[in-house]
């Protein structure tokens, strides 16, 4: 009877031996062919421009789940039921998963932001009543960086599925203006100081044409609509330098800038 429950503990030690021996064999093979996946995706994406943040993203994604494969498959090989064990590890996904559905709404909205690019960072935006430039896009945030040096953490979720205004996507933007002259000045002078400081500047494009019309005859003030195009980059620089350089040739040409006014007429009995 001895000699019998230890040939069976030898035959014991033997077989599970043998079943420890194979799953470190197929962790170790299964690592190395997971690198080898991973470095082919990281080729494909760098080779058709992927976005950095996208790379990481994607090969962090798809490591975590070959590696969970791969972990399934060592135990299956150890003899532990993996039907029981996926169906504890999907309970236990699903708990996790309500606690954190605001954070998963997050994660997805970053996975959402990070795949079909509205914004990128450097650019321009103004989403969920904040303006900024993108500092960084975190898989659970955004970070905006406004004009006056204040950092403005977006969680992705409501960042993916709302309305944002990109002033950066396109190359090029109109900056409009509205100037005003006063009732009995000329208006012909006015348009052509208007149009002449604009084409001296090299930052406005010929193309569109500098629009500079009259827009309204207002309470005091005869208001000019003007409008150009510039390189995205020289928007606010134009801008500013163009409010300046009409105030200054008006006063130079005798033409007034009005201001709010009233004329009282006092009549004698």
């Amino acid at each position: 009877m001895g000699d019998f429950d230890s040939a069976a503990i030898k035959d014991m030690i033997v077989s599970y031996g043998i079943q420890i021996v194979i799953a470190i064999v197929i962790l170790i093979i299964g690592l190395w062919v997971v690198k080898i996946i991973q470095s082919g995706i990281r080729k494909g994406l760098e080779k058709k421009g992927t976005d950095p943040s996208l790379q990481g993203f994607t090969l962090s994604l798809t490591g975590m789940a070959l590696k969970i494969m791969l972990v399934i498959a060592v135990i299956s090989q150890l003899g532990v039921e993996t039907t029981s064990f996926i169906a504890v590890l999907g309970a236990a996904g699903l708990a996790v998963g309500m606690a954190l559905s605001g954070t998963l709404q997050n994660f997805a909205g970053g996975a959402m932001i990070l795949i079909f690019k509205p914004f990128k960072v450097g650019d321009f935006i103004e989403a969920q009543g904040y303006s900024g430039s993108v500092s960084e896009i975190q898989i659970f945030v955004t970070i905006l960086k406004t004009p006056d040096n204040k950092t403005i953490i977006i969680p992705n979720g409501g960042l993916s599925t709302g309305s944002l205004i990109n002033y950066s996507a396109e190359p090029t933007r109109r900056v409009d203006w509205t100037f005003g002259i006063g009732y009995g000045d000329d208006a012909n002078k006015a348009q052509e100081v208007i149009k002449g400081l604009l084409d001296a500047d090299n930052r406005v494009m010929k193309d569109p044409a500098i629009f500079v019309e009259v827009s309204e005859l207002a309470d005091s003030s005869v208001n000019f609509a003007t409008r150009a195009w510039v390189k995205a980059e020289d928007y606010w620089g134009v801008y500013f330098d163009m409010n300046k350089k009409v105030y200054e040739e008006f006063d130079k040409v005798g033409l007034n800038i009005p201001y709010p006014q009233m004329d009282v007429h006092v009549h004698k009995s």
